[in-house]
This record gives C-alpha cells, structure tokens and sequence, in this order.
C-alpha cells in the first residue's frame, strides 16, 4: 500500500515538474519575444525631417515625350533650306536663317543615301537637328533596285533608331521620278508606284509616326523620250496601284519658276512656282483623291548670274533677292496649303552653284541676307521633351 502511494506521489511529482520546466523553457521565452517583436513595431514615428535624414536613397527615371500630336500644328514657320548631312556648318547656317527675325523650328531637307549605316553620323546629325530646332525632311536616294526591299526595309528600321526632334519624321520617297536622269536612265511610272507604295508600307509598319511624301515631280518637263509629262506620270502610278496617292500623308512639290529659272514670282500654271496647285488639282478632279494633302515645296527657287563663273543668262541676285521676298510674301506664305519652303540649295559644286545661297567661302549672297531679315514665326510643333520621375528606394 505505501509503494503504491509512493509511486503515484513520484508520479505527480514529476508530472509537476516537468509543466513548470515547460513553462519556464518555451512558453515564458515565447512571451518575452512576444514583447519584445510588439516594442519593435510601437516605435513611436518619425518626423519628416527625421526621415529625410535615415532615407536618402532615390531612384531617378528620365523619360521622353512629344509636347502634343497636332500634325498641322499652327503656327507653323514655312521657311526651310536645302542641305547636306557630311557638312555640320550648314545646319548652323540653316538655322541662322530659317530661324532668324522671330523666328523657330523652320525645315530642312537632307538627302539620305539608302545604302548609308553610318551611326555615328546620323547620330550627330540628329543632334544637331534638336538642338538648332530644325525639322529634318529626309530624302530617299540612290537605291538598288534589284535590292529595294531589302534596302527600304534596313532604312525604315534605321532612321527609326534616332531621337527626331518632333513626333512627325518625314520621309519623301526619292527624287523627280518622272526625270530618266534622276531614276537610272529610265522613266517607268509603274515600277516607280510599286516602289513607293511598299516604302509607305514598311516605314508605316517600322513607326506610325513617318509621314511620308511621294518623291516630287519634275512638274515643267514634257514627255520626250528623257522624261514623262507629270501629269501623265501620275496617271499611269494610279494605273499599276490604284488609290497611290491616298496612302500619301502630304504632297511634295518642285515649283520652279520657268523659263530657265528665271521666271516671274507673280506667274501662274506649271511653269511656275504655284505649279503645286495644278498637281493638287489633278489629284482630285481627274485621280479622285480625297485627302486634302499638304504641300511641302522640297525644291524650288531662281538661279542668280553670280557664282564661280558668271553667268548673264540668269537674272542679279539683287533681282533674285525681290523675287523670293515676293514669293514668300504674296504665295507660299500666305497660301494655306503650303506647310514648307525649302529652296534648292544652299551650296553645290559648279555649275548648280548659281542656285547656292552661299559662296563656297560660306559668305551669304544677297538674298540669304534679305530673307533673313523678314519676320518670322515661332512654330508650335510637337518637339521631344524630357522629364524625370523619382521613385523613393525605402
């Protein structure tokens, strides 16, 4: 009998013992971490001040956007100039120009040799295009026909590479087509339209933001074996691909003023420089086109006598001074329709130096002064700009 109460006295002994090592070993300790994890998160807060000086750590995103998507922006400044991506003073003496009396964000045309991957040229010419506020149309030459495809499907994805220096990047498709000298010795308006109509495509597809030009027609030149009749030129592309001309976002335009460059400012037809109205209509009327297209002069101009060698049969450049300051004053200005001026050139090697608007010296002739000095606007439109966003690292 007393074994028995001794055992079960042990027993309950143990069984004692062993719950207050249990609270002692797990269930107090738990309670002090416990206590010790709710101090933690009861730290009273912070001032702001007091912040700012434990969390210092920020993350700074820079990013780019377009100022707005207004392709006719107004106001627009109309004045442009001809010139060469291999020569960097010519953007400095565009923009002194197009730029000038109140002037910003005027054109430039620049010639783009299909073939040309040259990035650290381009890169540079893109550059110079942002900062000197110049809005570059680029000009498709000297493709390999047999290698079209391929070369306009490299090119689109190449000029797509740079920062333009607005939203729009326009593009016009090669040069005086209608002209055999300007397309391999021939005119054929069929494959021509083949052409462009695949260049409409694979720049749209490459960025919806190209805006893309047909290539300007010789608009004087009758049709005699060397050239096709404009007109006529235009009617057999909407032949081979119909409705051509609808897939155009804008209208690019040679108006010189014939005969021999030396016409008067004042004269109408397609001789003319308003010629681009006798091609509009056309468009319409007789090839039932119907988007209003602006027109965008990527040529046009008087020759002067002055030059390397004097040439009599071309009008002073005091006579060709009056006649721009009459052309931009009474027509292109004040013409709705017409979005860009831009004169051929502002310098070429002899004999087309009686079109340069400088010197090989650089030094201006008269009528790049003269224009210089007439008021101008500051265009509005949709420019690359930059911001940053600062995302906090605590």
């Amino acid at each position: 009998m007393k074994k028995k109460f001794f055992f079960y006295s042990s027993l309950v002994f143990y069984i004692l013992l062993l719950g207050v090592l249990f609270y002692f070993t797990f269930v107090r300790d738990n309670a002090e971490k416990h206590d010790k994890i709710g101090a933690v998160q009861e730290v009273p807060q912070t001032t702001t001040s007091a912040k700012a000086e434990v969390c210092t750590q920020k993350n700074v995103l820079e990013f780019y956007y377009y100022a707005h998507d207004y392709p006719l922006w107004e106001p627009n400044n109309k004045y442009g100039m001809y010139i060469y991506p291999e020569n960097e003073s010519f953007f400095e003496i565009a923009q002194n120009l197009v730029n000038s009396s109140g002037g910003d964000w005027g054109y430039v045309l620049i010639p783009y040799n299909m073939a040309d991957r040259d990035y650290d040229k381009w890169n540079r010419v893109f550059e110079q295009l942002r900062n000197k506020h110049l809005i570059p149309i680029i000009q498709l030459w000297d493709v390999n026909l047999d290698k079209y495809k391929k070369q306009t499907q490299e090119a689109a994805n190449f000029l797509n590479s740079f920062l333009w220096p607005i939203k729009y990047r326009y593009i016009s498709v090669y040069n005086e087509p209608n002209d055999s000298s300007f397309w391999y010795g021939k005119t054929d308006p069929a494959e021509y339209a083949k052409v462009l109509n695949y260049s409409i495509e694979i720049f749209k597809g490459e960025n919806p933001d190209y805006f893309m030009l047909n290539g300007a027609l010789n608009t004087s030149a009758p049709s005699d074996g060397k050239h096709i009749d404009a007109l006529e030129f235009m009617y057999q592309m909407n032949q081979e691909v119909p409705g051509i001309f609808d897939k155009l976002d804008g209208w690019a335009s040679h108006p010189y003023p014939q005969p021999n460059f030396s016409g008067s400012p004042t004269a109408r037809g397609r001789w003319s420089i308003r010629a681009y109205e006798d091609e509009l209509e056309y468009l319409t009327s007789s090839l039932g086109v119907k988007k209003t297209l602006p027109v965008f002069i990527t040529e046009t101009g008087w020759a002067h006598a002055e030059g390397e060698n004097y040439n009599g049969s071309y009008p002073s450049v005091e006579t060709v001074s009056e006649y721009f300051k009459t052309a931009y004053k009474d027509v292109w200005l004040s013409d709705d329709r017409v979005r860009a001026v831009i004169p051929f050139t502002i310098w070429y090697q002899p004999p087309f130096d009686h079109f340069s608007w400088i010197n090989r010296d650089r030094v201006p002739y008269l009528h790049y002064e003269v224009i210089k000095k007439l008021n101008k606007i500051k265009g509005n439109p949709p420019v690359i700009k930059s911001d940053e966003y600062v995302v906090s690292g605590c």
